[in-house]
This record gives structure tokens, sequence and C-alpha cells, in this order.
């Protein structure tokens, strides 16, 4: 971890790690990809379940974090990835998402317990309310209809079921080849 004066760019998430559920949603980007949209596809290895984008924190804050997660208490879930969607809206997709289906209640009880501990070091709330995705795709111009067409076929998509049994403190370093993530603090979930 690179902590120094100019800090750390950071997020929490739950990663996607199981082969078969990254394979298929390979699948679906290659399959967006020659539909005439500018598209930056997230590598496999970065593919995850955003549960917060931080920014650019310090070191006090990279531990103050790393303490309040191994304080929380959550149970090992599961985590269906399930269709495709888009932000701002579908229609005019400029992030394209796998959405979640079974398992999102568990990610937005996991998310209201980190936010007020979030806001007490400092750290707004995001303006948004939490939509709990997994990036696959940013769109960055060239013809959308296509794209669109492509997107409603994958819409209902079962890509399978993760779990949730490693919530994490990621590093990003932005590198001209695209983002490298590294993990700064892991919270395994507590056995039943």
């Amino acid at each position: 971890m690179r902590t120094g004066s100019e800090g750390v760019r950071a997020f929490l998430a739950f990663d996607v790690e199981d082969e078969k559920v990254l394979e298929r949603i390979v699948r679906a980007q290659r399959e967006l990809m020659p539909t005439g949209a500018h598209l930056k596809l997230v590598k496999p290895e970065n593919i995850h379940v955003t549960m917060r984008f931080l920014g650019t924190i310090d070191s006090r804050m990279v531990e103050l974090i790393s303490k309040f997660l191994d304080e929380m208490k959550f149970q090992e879930f599961e985590i269906e990835l399930k269709g495709l969607g888009a932000f701002p809206r579908p229609t005019s997709p400029r992030v394209i998402w796998i959405g979640v289906g079974r398992g999102n209640e568990e990610l937005t009880k996991v998310f209201n317990e980190m936010e007020p501990r979030l806001n007490s070091i400092g750290i707004r709330s995001d303006i948004r309310p939490f939509h709990a995705h997994v990036t696959i795709a940013r769109v960055k111009g060239g013809e959308r209809g296509r794209l669109i067409e492509v997107m409603r076929k994958w819409a209902d998509y079962e890509f399978g079921v993760i779990s949730g049994k490693y919530f994490r403190l990621r590093q990003s370093v932005l590198t001209s080849k695209g983002p490298v993530y590294s993990t700064v603090h892991e919270a395994e979930a507590v056995r039943s």
C-alpha cells in the first residue's frame, strides 16, 4: 500500500472472484464491444460489487476504516448477480452495470452500518442513494442504439452467485493501462 502525503485513492467492495461468474461477465462484455459504442471495459481482475468510493484518503483514515471494518459483524451471504442496466438510465448509458438480486438486502444492511462510521471520520455521504451493482464498462461515446439493444438482451440474464464473505478496503492506482487495484484491508464474515 502506498501512503504518504498524496494519500490513497480508495473504495470499499466485495470482489467477484468466482471464475464461472467472471467468464459469463466477460462473455457479456465481448457482446457489447462490437455495437458501435466506444467502451472502456473493466478488467476481470478488477470486477467487484461497489459499496462505496472513498476518494483520496490519508493513512490515518486508512487505519480508522480498517479498524471499523474489523468491528463490523456480518454473516456470510450470497450475492446473486443478475441483469444488465446502466447509469444514469438504460436509454442513456454512461456506466454499464450488473444488478444484484438476492443479497441486496444484506448489502444494504452492510452499507447502512458502514455509512455513519464513514461520516464520523469526515467522509461525506454520497448524494446518490445506495445501489448495489457491479460496473463492467464505461461508455465513452459512439453509437448507442445497438448497445441499448444488446443490453436489453442481457436485462434478465443470471450471471451467477458469489460469496459476500470478504469485505475489502481497496486501493486504486491509476496507470496509463487502466487502474490497478490492491487490497489494503480485509474483513471476514463472522461464522454463524
